[in-house]
């Protein structure tokens, strides 16, 4: 979230305008009628909301369509991490995935825009793996001349500690500026440059809807398995096995991470409000999506076509 967007007198949403705990556990209950056995807690920065143990203890106790326990996750920049994990851990997180582009600090803070070191992050990942939240991922993207150097440095970092790395394509998410392909690194060359270093083995853990190729060091010992992971979501975009709806902190449901506009959940949020008519309008919607952005963007790439797309931020829907 860069200050120069997001600086002192930036217009944020008002307290008044998101959902209260009540209203999010509301939702996910509805969305678990519908078969969803996940729930991603993301942001923004989602260890700024005030509670949200609380929201993810009431969260964890809703049960999937087949009477499993709620998976529950949570995104977030690791800097509060290390004095909330066990508590997270408590309330009943099932996992954590942290955003880390760089082990170098002059790097990571310029691609950050904070002063935070990044030791605190990494201290915040060993305390969640600490207390149980593993395997703990680690989400970098990487972007052509700007953190490609740092691919190397992470994997030699958390090799042999159980940490599952993920590189990530950079997409033009939020509507990022200035993007163009010549910045993406695919997800191919990335395993490229890992590979002249460390020996990988494809693994077969494999979840229905996961958009990541997963591989083990060669090398790991039977109890500690360091994945590293490559998720090509722009040179080879899944946007047809995609199963992720985001909802908003006001309420906005959206099918697509690159979508230009939401659908109001919130006139079936009030009091006296059907249970039922909720799950029924999100099926309706998710029956009724269309999105394939990702496919469309390299179809334009591919007839010339240079023009921009407004979507939401990412600081509004998460990743």
């Amino acid at each position: 979230m860069p200050r120069d967007t997001f600086g002192a007198g930036y217009p944020f949403l008002p307290a008044s305008a998101r959902l209260s705990f009540d209203q999010m556990e509301t939702l996910a209950r509805a969305f678990a009628s519908l078969g969803v056995d996940k729930i991603r807690i993301t942001g923004g920065e989602p260890l700024l909301r005030r509670g949200v143990e609380h929201l993810i203890e009431r969260l964890a106790r809703i049960p999937t369509w087949d009477g499993r326990p709620m998976e529950i996750a949570l995104t977030t920049n690791g800097v509060l991490l290390k004095d909330k994990a066990r508590a997270l851990r408590d309330a009943g997180l099932t996992r954590v995935t942290v955003s880390l582009d760089a082990l170098d600090d002059a790097v990571f803070r310029r691609m950050t825009d904070t002063d935070t070191p990044v030791a605190r992050v990494l201290e915040g990942i060993a305390a969640a793996s600490a207390t149980g939240l593993s395997p703990v991922k680690v989400n970098t993207v990487i972007e052509r001349g700007v953190n490609d150097s740092q691919i190397v440095p992470l994997v030699r970092y958390f090799k042999g500690t159980g940490v599952a790395l993920r590189f990530i394509e950079y997409m033009d998410v939020g509507g990022a500026e200035g993007w163009d392909m010549s910045r993406v690194m695919t997800a191919e060359e990335v395993r490229d440059t890992v590979a002249s270093m460390y020996r990988l083995v494809a693994t077969d853990t494999v979840r229905p809807g996961s958009t990541s190729v997963n591989y083990r060091h060669e090398d790991d010992g039977s109890e500690v398995v360091s994945e590293v992971g490559f998720i090509a979501s722009v040179s080879q975009p899944f946007c047809g096995d995609c199963t992720r709806a985001r909802v908003s902190s006001d309420g906005q449901l959206y099918t697509c991470l690159f979508a230009t506009q939401g659908m109001d959940l919130r006139p079936w949020l009030s009091d006296g409000a059907s249970p039922a008519r909720l799950a029924e309008a999100v099926r309706t919607r998710w029956q009724s999506r269309g999105d394939n952005y990702s496919e469309r963007r390299g179809q334009r790439g591919a007839h010339g076509d240079r023009r921009q797309y407004p979507t939401i931020r990412m600081s509004l829907v998460g990743g």
